[in-house]
């Protein structure tokens, strides 16, 4: 049987440094830390990495590579309720696998310029892909809403999917590295920002929305029906 090959260092340490990241916040860790946790010395990590900003745009470009393609919308067919909702969920997740820059956003924006040009072009993306779900649902007649009101959905939409994880840890930040925490935290977010469309549903989608919302409101903790 042929064994695998040893990861490389170089992705040894992008994969601990997103680990370290995502635990303590990316402001808490620093190179000496990273190299301390891989057993190697700094000139070591230096070698792959001229600092720990390099280690973040590598990661970034990981994350940009992921949801770039989860924000391309299939040609040829138009999305129905369900796929939105499986395409939130998909969201949410990836959002988990790569929190420290959602939580550490505003740091890192501030003095990152890449990271700041790149994410607020993945946000315009967020709210492109958004606002043609919505599109695509009012086409087909389940969804009566205006050009105006479909803008604002597909921002709000992007905002709270943004921020949701924010929410979450200031609501309980003692239980945020819980498992079964994560599960309902984020099938909360994936409610909330489906709940926007619901008032806009109409006839068999909007009765499948309600069917779809009871079955996942049903699985939350009390906490989370509030």
């Amino acid at each position: 049987m042929q064994q695998k090959a040893p990861r490389r260092t170089r992705e040894r340490i992008l994969e601990l440094s997103l680990r370290l990241f995502n635990e303590f916040g990316e402001p808490n860790i620093t190179t000496t830390v990273i190299a301390e946790e891989m057993n190697i010395s700094p000139g070591n990590l230096y070698y792959h990495f001229r600092n720990k900003d390099d280690i973040v745009n590598s990661i970034f470009a990981q994350f940009e590579a992921e949801i770039g393609r989860m924000l391309t919308v299939p040609a040829g067919r138009r999305s129905n309720l369900e796929d939105v909702w499986l395409y939130l969920r998909m969201m949410f997740e990836l959002i988990w696998r790569y929190r420290f820059f959602y939580r550490d956003l505003n740091d890192l924006l501030s003095r990152n310029r890449k990271l700041e040009l790149h994410f607020k072009a993945i946000l315009a993306h967020k709210i492109k892909v958004a606002r043609q779900l919505c599109e695509d649902l009012r086409s087909e007649g389940s969804l009566e809403a205006g050009e105006a009101q479909i803008g604002a959905m597909a921002t709000n939409m992007v905002v709270v999917a943004t921020y949701w994880l924010s929410y979450e840890y200031v609501r309980n930040p003692r239980k945020y590295s819980e498992q079964q925490a994560i599960a309902d935290a984020l099938a909360r977010g994936c409610y909330q920002v489906l709940s926007m469309v619901g008032p806009y549903l109409r006839g068999e989608t909007r009765e499948l929305f309600q069917r779809l919302s009871e079955d996942y409101l049903k699985q939350l903790p009390l906490e989370g029906k509030a």
